[in-house]
């Protein structure tokens, strides 16, 4: 029996968070073509990790790229293995706006959203 299923892409960005991304690569006149959303982590924060976005034109041999919602969105393997499964979106609330990460891998994280433990 062949399984021909996908696997689905690491780090998920969903069409809302892809849409401000867009967005600001506009506002700061980026080259569409040649930038990308650059997803990981490092060390710190309230919980241990922190939550790593940015706008690249780097992309490292060693890197994983995702194409979604028209960006594409680059992730190093150290910060994968802590990544696997996440989605990251956008809110645009009363309370504040930003992106926010759902992350299936943390074991804990911070009141702000922006550190994780796994």
């Amino acid at each position: 029996m062949s399984t021909d299923t996908q696997a689905p892409p690491g780090v998920i960005v969903t069409e809302t968070a892809a849409r401000e991304v867009n967005t600001i690569i506009e506002q700061q006149e980026l080259n569409r073509e040649t930038v990308a959303l650059r997803v990981g982590v490092k060390g710190g924060g309230c919980s241990g990790f922190s939550y790593v976005l940015d706008l690249t034109e780097t992309i490292k041999d060693t890197d994983e790229v995702f194409e979604q919602h028209g960006i594409r969105v680059v992730c190093d393997p150290k910060s994968l293995l802590y990544l696997n499964g996440t989605t990251v979106d956008f809110k645009d609330e009363l309370m504040g706006r930003g992106f926010v990460f759902q992350n299936p891998n943390a074991t804990s994280s911070c009141g702000c959203g922006s550190s994780f433990s796994a």
